[in-house]
């Protein structure tokens, strides 16, 4: 995948910090961002494997809530399963629900953002999903629908 900005991304000034450089490579190219926030290759293996293709949709979201669990048994594999969850769940947040878009906090810690102007930290979400399977990614994203 090309994604533009990701050359200068990953070779800018080392002074400049992480939550300023991805904020800014957000607003010069928001669609390859969300591109990169998309992959989620270890979920997707994961998912994958139990036989089920993601598709960035809601239902996607439930199918992976009924998923067994196995990646619980892998203390180190859990918190990275865990950001690809909160990426993916971002991802269909922003392809189905009208308003809303990736934001970067002051923190670098990426969000979602809503039309309301309310702000979901969809990773913390995520790894608490993988961590313990609360909340429910569908539940995340039926909160975000209503706003």
């Amino acid at each position: 995948m090309h994604i533009p900005f990701l050359a200068n991304w990953l070779h800018r000034d080392e002074t400049v910090q992480g939550a300023v450089g991805l904020a800014a490579a957000l607003d010069e190219d928001p669609e390859g961002i969300g591109e990169m926030f998309a992959e989620c290759e270890l979920l997707r293996s994961q998912a994958r494997a139990a036989g089920l293709e993601l598709d960035q949709t809601p239902a996607s979201l439930e199918a992976l809530d009924q998923l067994m669990p196995r990646w619980r048994r892998d203390p180190e594999a859990a918190p990275w399963l865990g950001n690809d969850a909160g990426f993916y769940l971002g991802t269909v947040i922003v392809r189905s629900i009208p308003g809303s878009s990736w934001r970067v906090r002051p923190n670098g810690q990426p969000v979602i953002g809503l039309a309301s102007g309310r702000e979901l930290g969809v990773v913390e979400s995520g790894v608490s999903w993988a961590m313990t399977g609360s909340p429910e990614l569908s539940q995340a994203y039926a909160e975000a629908s209503e706003g």
